[in-house]
């Protein structure tokens, strides 16, 4: 991905004015995959090589028309967010959303949780989240998020509690970390492929 900057002012290092940066751009850019465009991936300069942007993973999102084309009447949205610690020593928020659905061979139109099913559900996606990252580097946990592994882990976690769906996953640095983190692959790209002790937020039950 080519950059264009402004040039800096005449006090200001070019360098130093790139460092700290922060760059959106759409997944289906970068792995060249249009079903991966409503996914959004912020990356941030952490070093910077001659022509060269060393850049580092700071976020993911969904688009707002991905996120509104899930919601829908007479389900349970829940929602649970834990700080996490990967092996190589980064920090990061992960949140994660999901919603119920009906059970095979169910009449009833709608599928709302009751409380306490709700507050199992969100234990299990706090507890599937922490384990998948605390035990893996940076690096192998963004690799997780595309496919939607962790995902799947809650929804098969919680099938015994309420049947969910559509479970989404959003995550919320040392030069020596980046360059390993980048490895050789200077001039090309390539596809992107412990936590704290659990607090009870406040429950959402329906939308």
């Amino acid at each position: 991905m080519k950059v264009l900057i402004p040039l800096p002012v005449k006090s200001e290092n070019a360098n130093d004015a790139l460092k700290g940066r922060v760059f959106e751009v759409s997944l289906a850019d970068l792995n060249k995959d249009e079903e991966q465009a409503f996914r959004k991936i912020k990356l941030r300069v952490d070093e910077v090589q001659g022509k060269n942007l060393l850049t580092n993973f700071h976020g993911m999102d969904f688009t707002s028309d991905k996120l509104r084309s899930l919601v829908r009447k007479w389900q349970s949205l829940i929602e649970a967010h834990v700080d996490v610690k990967t092996t190589d020593g980064y920090l990061l928020r992960l949140f994660a959303i999901a919603f119920t659905r009906r059970r095979p061979n169910q009449v009833s139109k709608t599928t709302y949780a009751q409380s306490s099913q709700i507050r199992q559900i969100r234990k299990k996606m706090f507890d599937i989240m922490t384990q998948q990252a605390t035990s893996v580097d940076l690096k192998e946990l963004v690799l997780k998020f595309v496919p939607e592994s962790i995902g799947r882990d809650i929804e098969k976690a919680c099938q015994g509690i309420y049947p969910l769906q559509n479970i989404l996953k959003s995550p919320k640095f040392d030069v020596q970390k980046l360059l390993d983190l980048h490895g050789d692959n200077l001039d090309t790209g390539s596809k992107m492929g412990g936590g704290r002790e659990f607090k009870e937020p406040e429950i959402q039950e329906s939308v």
